[in-house]
C-alpha cells in the first residue's frame, strides 16, 4: 500500500497488483495547491468524510470528476445532496471494499455548523475517521488526526496507544508551523515506538509504503 498525503487531511491510497485500486481521502481547499490532478494517472473512489471546506473542496472535486468521470464518490448523504446539486454524482451507500463504522465529528459549535460524517475502513487495512476521537475501533493502519480547534493532541495520542494499530499516519496538521510539527512527530514517533506502533512521518507529496 503506497500512500501520499496532500496536507492536512487528503490522503493518496494506492494499492498494487492484484488490488489494483487507487483511493483520494478529503481533497480540500488546503490541498488544492499540494494535489496536481495532472499527475494522477488512475483514480478509482474518493471519500468524502463530511461536509467541511477543509476536507472537501468543490473546486478539486470538479476537476476530479472531470478527469475521471466514472470515480465513485462516497459521502455522507449532506455532501452527496450538495454534490449532485453541483452535477457531480455521489452515493451514501459503502461499497466493496469500503466499511463504514460509527466516528462521529467532533463538537465545533458555536464556530461552524455540526456535519454529519462518516467514518471509512478502507480494505480491511486503513482508517480514516474524519474529525472525531471518538471511535473505538482501527484496522492496521490509522489516519489520525493530531491537531484540531476541537481536538487535543494529547487525547490524540492516548487514543491511539489504547486502540494499538500497527500504524499510525498523522492527519488534520494544518494548523501547525513546520518547525511544532517536526517537534511533534518526533514526539510521536519515540512514545509510539515504546508502544510498539510505528508513527509515520509524512512529509506532503512524498509517498510511504506500508506493507499491511
Amino acid at each position: 500500500m503506497k500512500i501520499t498525503k496532500f496536507v492536512h487531511s487528503c490522503l493518496l491510497v494506492e494499492m498494487p497488483a492484484p488490488v489494483n485500486r487507487t483511493v483520494l481521502f478529503d481533497p480540500g481547499v488546503m490541498s488544492e495547491q499540494a494535489l496536481d490532478v495532472t499527475n494522477l494517472a488512475y483514480l478509482d473512489d474518493i471519500i468524502i468524510t463530511h461536509a467541511h471546506s477543509d476536507h472537501l473542496s468543490m473546486t478539486l472535486l470538479r476537476i476530479l470528476d472531470s478527469k475521471f468521470p466514472n470515480v465513485q464518490i462516497t459521502a455522507p448523504s449532506e455532501v452527496v445532496d450538495r454534490l449532485e446539486a453541483e452535477g457531480i454524482t455521489a452515493t451514501n451507500q459503502a461499497s466493496e471494499g469500503i466499511t463504514f463504522f460509527d466516528s462521529p465529528h467532533e463538537s465545533v459549535e458555536p464556530l461552524f455548523p455540526h456535519p454529519e460524517q462518516i467514518g471509512v475502513h478502507y480494505l480491511d487495512k486503513l482508517t480514516h475517521p474524519g474529525d472525531s476521537h471518538s471511535f473505538t475501533e482501527t484496522k492496521a493502519i490509522l489516519a489520525l488526526p493530531i491537531a484540531a480547534p476541537w481536538g487535543s493532541t494529547i487525547k490524540a495520542f492516548n487514543l491511539a496507544a489504547e486502540l494499538k494499530p500497527r500504524y499510525v499516519l498523522p492527519i488534520h496538521d494544518w494548523h501547525w508551523r513546520d518547525e511544532a510539527r517536526e517537534q511533534t512527530y518526533a514526539l510521536f514517533e519515540a512514545r509510539l515506538a515504546e508502544r510498539g506502533i510505528t508513527f509515520l512521518k509524512l512529509q506532503t507529496g512524498q509517498p510511504v509504503v506500508v506493507d499491511v
